[in-house]
Parts: structure tokens; C-alpha cells; sequence
């Protein structure tokens, strides 16, 4: 079995169904079997064939729905790229990934049939290159059961179903949005409302006029959300059951924040593009601040000198024509390069990056426990902590702080809070931290910065 079987679930069964809302129009599921259809006859006439590579850099749209489905339908693996990469970050993946066909717009569809190749759940479906954060990106490949097997994970899991309306603003380039929220809408046949982006200044207009139940964010969307106006924040609550965080750490007080506007608690979990997700905090269960939850079904978590390691059936097998040796452990364990940490009922709290972790006169200093305080502060918009070179003790802590502060008082609150050797030796004030398109704090920019 491969996708395909899985979303006829929806474009056979729900073939009159509305499916897809998208700019302002409504389309079936029939429909959009139909127009990936003619997408993939114009693919087969640019002379992609199965194992074919597609490399995909469009914006949010209906077109780009055609373009991956009509992959899945030719057996061509889609290779989608971040709208927001220059010349030489696309360079880099083209040259890696050897595409038949670089597409920046869409194109025009040919009617005719399209006979589906054979091949089953093994088979590569996309290759979604890492972010990069710490250095060149890398193609990791996932295959039609890696993506089966999240969805259906986090159908049962999150209670997906049907009768879910999905408010979808999350870039279809990235795993969060493919990965979960194409896959999770497809495999149930709820009814989905796509934007191009999200817009912190037109958002509450599409909440308050789809009435979604379902929504997907990362924490830079919750903190835009913590400006809505009680009145609007409480309609929005009452309609929508579910509000999903992740791509990035999510501060407690955001979360408490939210909690107090919205009446929800918001469901934090933890996936990686190599992994699809793997831990969640649960839906009928207590979401506990701080944590991403508990294991997923079907994944085992281990944790091997502080750092998580996971493996089970979302989990991918390799990167592309790219061997890396000690990626995974001798057990088929993937090491996430995540520091985390497993209270005695087993939920997960993630400690940070091991490539972050800042050592500094021989003690590990983990940031996020610098960062959470200090973004807790009056006037922090903000923050993040990286270490910077120091000829005696190897590493000192500096803090990057966005935000009206003043920084000998936030000296003063980490001194009160935190051991000596922790305490940031500057605070350096920055308009806003880079990041990449998910939220995900560019660190190693800070340290070239500094």
C-alpha cells in the first residue's frame, strides 16, 4: 500500500465533498484528483518518470497541491524548497538533489489519463532538505510509509476526523505543514481552508470567518495571537478544539498566556524532518508545560548521555547520497542531536540542541533554561543565549535580546536565579533574532554577529 490507496479514502469516498477552501473558491476532493490529473500529464510530457526528482520553490497554493500529488501519482519524488532560500541555498540543493525539472511557477495541466506505476510503502515519495540551521542542508528521505505512518498516528492520537474543519497557514514546504497537515487533511477528508502565509494582521478575519476546529502553529504565530482582543479571543476559543505547536520551543509563559485569552491549552509536541513526529503531549491527557509529551505510537525513546534518540516506522532511513555513519546507533536508533530529559511518568522536556550546549570552565550550560528566564522579563520581546569563545574558561554565555530592557536588571534577575557560571557576560540588543521561515532561532548568525 502507498499514499495513494490511503488518500482515495477521500478522492473516491468524498469524490463530491467539499475539500479545499482557496482564495475565496471551494473545491471537491474530486476536483483536486482531477487537476493533479492533468498536472501529472504535464509532468509526463516534460519527461519525468518514476524516480525522477521534482524540485518545487512556490508559495503556499492550490498548485502546489497539484504539483506533489501529481508526483505521488508518477512515482517522481517531490523535492519542495523554502520560498525564502537564495541563489545559493537553492543552488546547493539542486546540485545535491539532480532534479529532471526545477519549477518556480506552476504548470499549464494535460487532459488525458495517468496510469498509476506500481511500487509500494518502501518507495521514496519526497526528499525535504533540514533547515540548515548549524550549516549546509541535507536531503532527508522519506517514504510513503514514513508519511503514512505519521499521519495515521496522529489521526487516532489528535482525534482528526471528518467532521474537523483545518485552518492551514503553515508553509507547505516544510514537514510540519506536508507532513501533518496536507496528509492529516487528506487521510480524513476534512474540510481545509489554505492561505499563503500566515498574517498576523488578516488572521482573526479567517478564524472568525472559517470557524476552524483544528490549527496548526509555531510559537512566533501563539505570541502574534497573544494580541487578540479578549472578546475575539474567546469566540475563536469556542469553536476551535484544538490549537497544535511545534517546529520550535515553545515558552511556559506563552503558554499560560494563551490558556488565560483562549481557554485552551495549547498541545505542544516534538518531530524532527528526519523523524515526522515522535513525541506529543496527549490530547484527552494532561498537556504539561515545558514538556513535549509522551512517545507516539509505535516509537521507542532512549535517552544515551542527555541526548534523545528515537526509532520507529515515521523514523527515515538515510539522507540523500549522503552517508553519514553515526547517525544512528547499532540498534537503529536516529540521534536527534536533541538534549532532553524523561520525568519518572515518562513525559519528555527538551533541554536544547547538543550543538548548543555551551561548556564553559567544564560545566554544560543548556540556553533554553537562560533563554525561558529571561524571556519571562519585562520588556523581552526575544531572547536567545550562545556561547562565545573565551580564552580561559573556552565558552561564556551571551544573551541576544529583542525588546525594551534594561540590561543590569537582567543581570541582576539571572544572578538571583541562576548559578555564577550561567549568567550571561553580555546582553547584546538586537532589533529581532534571525530565523528560519518555522520560527527556528538561526544561532550560528548570533555567534557571527558577536
Amino acid at each position: 500500500m502507498n499514499l495513494l490507496h490511503l488518500f482515495d479514502l477521500s478522492f473516491t469516498a468524498r469524490r463530491d465533498q467539499p475539500a479545499l477552501e482557496w482564495e475565496g473558491r471551494t473545491y471537491t476532493f474530486g476536483d483536486l484528483d482531477a487537476r493533479s490529473d492533468r498536472t501529472a500529464g504535464a509532468l509526463r510530457a516534460q519527461g519525468l518518470v518514476q524516480g525522477d526528482r521534482l524540485c518545487v520553490q512556490l508559495p503556499n497554493s492550490i498548485d502546489f497541491v497539484d504539483l506533489y500529488l501529481a508526483c505521488l501519482k508518477l512515482g517522481v519524488i517531490f523535492v519542495p524548497i523554502n520560498v525564502l532560500y537564495r541563489e545559493r541555498e537553492v543552488a546547493h540543493i539542486v546540485n545535491d538533489a539532480e532534479p529532471r525539472l526545477f519549477l518556480q511557477q506552476p504548470l499549464e495541466g494535460i487532459d488525458g489519463s495517468t496510469p498509476r506505476p506500481t511500487f509500494d510503502g518502501d518507495t521514496p515519495a519526497a526528499i525535504i532538505y533540514t533547515s540548515g540551521t548549524t550549516g549546509a542542508s541535507k536531503g532527508a528521505v522519506l517514504t510513503h510509509n514514513n508519511f503514512a505512518a505519521n499521519a495515521v498516528n496522529l489521526l487516532t492520537s489528535w482525534q482528526i476526523t471528518a467532521s474537523d474543519r483545518f485552518l492551514l497557514t503553515l508553509p507547505l514546504f516544510h514537514i510540519h505543514a506536508l507532513g501533518n497537515g496536507l496528509h492529516c487533511w487528506l487521510m480524513s477528508g476534512c474540510r481545509t481552508r489554505l492561505l499563503e502565509r500566515f498574517d498576523h494582521r488578516t488572521a482573526l478575519g479567517e478564524f472568525e470567518d472559517f470557524h476552524p476546529t483544528l490549527f496548526f502553529g509555531v510559537p512566533t504565530v501563539y505570541v502574534r495571537l497573544l494580541d487578540t482582543p479578549p472578546d475575539v479571543a474567546q469566540r475563536i476559543g469556542a469553536t476551535t478544539r484544538l490549537f497544535v505547536s511545534g517546529s520550535a520551543p515553545l515558552a511556559p509563559d506563552v503558554l499560560e498566556r494563551f490558556r488565560a485569552l483562549f481557554g485552551h491549552t495549547i498541545l505542544e509536541r516534538y518531530g524532527m524532518t528526519e523523524t515526522f513526529m515522535t513525541v506529543s503531549n496527549p490530547y484527552g491527557g494532561e498537556r504539561r508545560g515545558g514538556t513535549v509529551g509522551l512517545p507516539l505510537p509505535g516509537v521507542s525513546i532512549r535517552i544515551e548521555r542527555d541526548e534523545l534518540l528515537v526509532k520507529g516506522p515515521t523514523v527515515f532511513s538515510g539522507y540523500w547520497r549522503r552517508s553519514v555513519p553515526d547517525a544512528f546507533t547499532a540498534d537503529g536508533y536516529f540521534r536527534t542531536g536533541d538534549i532532553a530529559s524523561r520525568d519518572a511518568d515518562g513525559y519528555i522536556t527538551l533541554r536544547g540542541r547538543r550543538s548548543d550546549v555551551i561548556i564553559s570552565a567544564g560545566f554544560n550550560i543548556y540556553p533554553r533554561e537562560i533563554e525561558e528566564l529571561l524571556g519571562a522579563q519585562p520588556g523581552v520581546r526575544e531572547a536567545a543565549v550562545v556561547g562565545v569563545a573565551d580564552g580561559l574558561r573556552g565558552e561564556l554565555p551571551v544573551a541576544f535580546i529583542a525588546g525594551d530592557f534594561d540590561a543590569a536588571e537582567l543581570e541582576r534577575v539571572c544572578r538571583e536565579q541562576l548559578a555564577s557560571f550561567k549568567v550571561p557576560r553580555r546582553f547584546v540588543r538586537v532589533d529581532s533574532l534571525p530565523r528560519t521561515a518555522l520560527g527556528k532561532v538561526q544561532k550560528h548568525l548570533l555567534k557571527a554577529q558577536d
